[in-house]
């Protein structure tokens, strides 16, 4: 009798214990879900430039980028040619240079489908590689840039991401609706569970 008293008496503390934390994460859940972070940093007060320039170097070619009302061209630098997108062939030693992987095949991306891998900017090429982790090289179709990589291991990760903050489409949008509507769910929960705690009987 003495033991079963202990464990429901050790049960009941342990559990306002937790139910706090929990309570803490569901109110900073909320918060994060109402707000959206562009916002939190300040994005909305940042006039837009008329035009930006960025030179970098590809495949030891200087190149200048110029962004002009949101549209990009490229140039090379100093001589101001036109530069020509990047060939698979070309895609695949930029990989083997800026990564310690070895790559396999290439595709040309030029669309996007919900919850897709690679969120970036198109088209751009994707690099296989011979890893047994599954790990997809994109490399820009004009800059040569390492957009992303992603493995077995990121996708596992971004699946269990998208069922924390229960956006199963794309998969990154912590602002959903129903996200919004169960953090308030859970805050009920939390909150009436420490209140019967203190309850007596």
């Amino acid at each position: 009798m003495k033991t079963k008293r202990f464990v429901r008496n050790f049960h009941r503390y342990l559990s306002i214990f937790v139910s706090i934390q929990l309570l803490l994460w569901t109110i900073s859940g909320i918060y994060f879900a109402y707000n959206k972070i562009e916002l939190v940093r300040g994005e909305q007060y940042r006039l837009p430039k008329d035009i930006e320039y960025r030179i970098f170097d590809r495949l030891g070619t200087s190149v200048i980028e110029t962004i002009e009302e949101g549209k990009k061209t490229y140039q090379s630098y100093p001589e101001g040619n036109v530069i020509e997108p990047l060939t698979k062939e070309e895609a695949v030693k930029i990989t083997a240079q800026k990564t310690t992987l070895n790559p396999m095949e290439v595709s040309l991306v030029t669309e996007l489908y919900p919850g897709a891998e690679y969120r970036g900017d198109l088209p751009v090429y994707k690099v296989t590689t011979d890893t047994k982790d599954g790990i997809n090289v994109y490399v820009g179709y004009m800059t040569g840039d390492i957009g992303s990589i992603r493995s077995d291991s990121w996708r596992i990760w971004d699946f269990l991401w998208s069922l924390h903050i229960m956006d199963y489409r794309e998969r990154d949008n912590i602002n959903n609706i129903l996200l919004q509507i169960l953090s308030v769910l859970a805050l009920v929960t939390s909150v009436s569970g420490i209140t019967l705690f203190f309850v007596k009987r």
